[in-house]
């Protein structure tokens, strides 16, 4: 596949390839998304904000340039300032992650200064490049100074710097995520009011994704970090609806599938409030909640491919590599999407249960009524 290298959201001609629940493959423009939709499914997308989670500065007790990459918290709380950080020494983004330098040698208690903010190293995490930091001062003046000194966590396969809109979707609000939720470049308002006028149902959680790469192999085994979420009870009562008329839930990334299925795993419904996503999905995970996930592309080895096998079988995955390189579909996270519905053990399909559902009203909620 082709890395994309341009920061355009919804690109013209941008394709999806479509795996339905027999493995069958399909390749379509992405702009018919809406029309594998059925009234009665519910999709549900990640609304979090990108941080500015790049931190350019230098490591005090050397005076060594150092780039801190913002990675991971334990909360949403404001007051929480301690962050996992992945480390690199000097350069930036145009330089491949893999090739970066290592940080100078870090201790607990090492301060960092960052333009206007001073953090302090926390602990180790077992690996030269990951540490705890945690920033001193009022949390107020820490956030501004994020806000002003930060920028968007990139590589080097996009050409051009990105900015925060870049990395920004249609539907953001809080700016928990460290890398954008990038699967939801596709939604756009207008995309939206298609669902409702369709019949499909439309909610929103909260996920601090986390960064895609860290440039070093063994430290990328631990991908995705443990990561928090938020789930507004209007997006468990819908989702409840939609599992009860037999519609699909439909998750809008890697992040929604890993945030529905943390909630729901002490009994299989999702539960509304706040937690902390600590599990890998794969091949072993039994999903209990979402039917079909609508993601970028993505590359053998990484966590989101793994992901993808809790849905569809190797064999699939493998036909689906080879249709996409035949196709030269782009990567990353401004290239072009899939649509895999997951894979049941028995030949029923879930709409087999329903009967009422063209009667039935549709599950549709706003993102703009959900409760942050």
């Amino acid at each position: 596949m082709i890395p994309a290298r341009h920061a355009v959201q919804r690109p013209l001609g941008a394709r999806l390839l479509v795996v339905d629940r027999h493995g069958t493959i399909a390749h379509v423009a992405r702009s018919r998304l809406v029309d594998f939709l059925e009234p009665g499914d519910l999709v549900v997308a990640n609304d979090a904000g990108t941080l500015p989670a790049s931190l350019h500065g230098e490591h005090l007790p050397s005076r060594a340039p150092i780039e801190v990459r913002l990675a991971g918290r334990s909360s949403f709380a404001r007051e929480d300032l301690r962050f996992a950080a992945v480390v690199f020494g000097a350069g930036d983004w145009r330089s491949r992650t893999e090739d970066r330098p290592p940080p100078p040698p870090l201790a607990p208690g090492d301060r960092l200064a960052f333009g206007p903010l001073v953090a302090a190293v926390d602990g180790a995490q077992g690996h030269p490049r990951l540490i705890v930091l945690k920033f001193e001062g009022r949390p107020d003046a820490v956030w501004a100074g994020i806000a002003q000194h930060g920028r968007p966590i990139q590589y080097a396969h996009v050409s051009e710097r990105l900015a925060m809109w870049d990395v920004w979707t249609a539907i953001a609000g809080p700016p928990v995520a460290f890398e954008p939720p990038s699967a939801g470049f596709v939604l756009d308002w207008q995309t939206v009011d298609r669902l409702h006028r369709r019949g499909v149902g439309f909610a929103t959680i909260t996920h601090a994704a986390g960064i895609s790469s860290t440039g070093d192999d063994e430290l990328d085994l631990r991908l995705p970090f443990d990561e928090p979420y938020r789930i507004p009870a209007v997006t468990a009562k819908a989702i409840a609806r939609t599992r009860a008329i037999g519609g699909r839930v439909v998750a809008i990334g890697t992040t929604v599938v890993r945030a529905l299925e943390h909630a729901a795993a002490r009994d299989g419904r999702v539960h509304a409030g706040d937690g902390v996503a600590d599990e890998r999905i794969g091949p072993d995970s039994q999903l209990r909640v979402v039917d079909v996930i609508l993601s970028g592309t993505h590359e053998p080895g990484t966590s989101h491919y793994q992901l993808l096998k809790a849905f569809v079988a190797d064999a699939v995955l493998a036909r689906m590599d080879r249709e996409m390189e035949i196709g030269g579909y782009r990567t990353h996270e401004f290239g072009d999407s899939i649509w895999v519905e997951r894979r049941y053990a028995d030949a029923r399909w879930r709409s087999s249960s329903f009967v009422s559902r063209e009667s039935s009203s549709p599950t549709s909620v706003s993102a703009a009524a959900v409760d942050r």
